[in-house]
């Protein structure tokens, strides 16, 4: 059968890593669930610039959530550790699913959240440039490449006045 592996011992994580990034998307798992804090002041939105293997990238505030981490958590924790502001969630904005038909799959949850006062001092997360606060016409015309098509997606629901229940997230721990 296309994409399954029958093997004496357990695989190795570069053997789950190929199999997912070439089996066809029906059968491949979700690779990554990441949640992104979405925080607006003044018509400018909190942006990190990144460096990833050399290359800067601009992005929300966003990461991977950590095995028994609720998403609540998540979202407060890359928000602090990416930027160093206390975010306070409030809404969801959405679920984005990149899903092509080979590579990654991802499900990225975006949170819109208020930030308390000024940033801590401390350290950002390595790889983290720096923070700022951009709006959505800079964003969009940056010679910095976003990270991902989420980017834009979530400042245009967030711009359209998308605003989920926070309650519509619930972790079962």
């Amino acid at each position: 059968m296309v994409g399954e592996t029958r093997r004496a011992t357990a695989p190795l994580a570069s053997d789950v890593i190929l199999l997912a990034m070439t089996a066809p998307a029906s059968d491949r798992p979700l690779v990554s669930l990441t949640v992104a804090g979405i925080a607006c002041r003044d018509d400018q939105y909190l942006v990190i610039e990144e460096s990833i293997g050399g290359t800067r990238y601009l992005n929300q505030p966003a990461g991977h959530v950590e095995p028994g981490e609720s998403l609540i958590d998540a979202v407060i924790r890359e928000v602090r550790e990416e930027t160093r502001f206390a975010f306070a969630p409030r809404h969801l904005l959405g679920l984005y699913h990149d899903n092509p038909a080979t590579g990654r799959r991802v499900l990225r949850v975006a949170i819109i959240g208020d930030l308390d006062g000024e940033p801590d001092d401390r350290p950002l997360d390595d790889g983290i440039i720096e923070a700022r606060f951009m709006d959505r016409q800079a964003i969009e015309a940056s010679p910095i490449a976003h990270r991902s098509p989420f980017v834009t997606a979530a400042i245009r629901d967030f711009e359209s006045g998308r605003r989920c229940p926070l309650d519509l997230i619930d972790s079962i721990q």
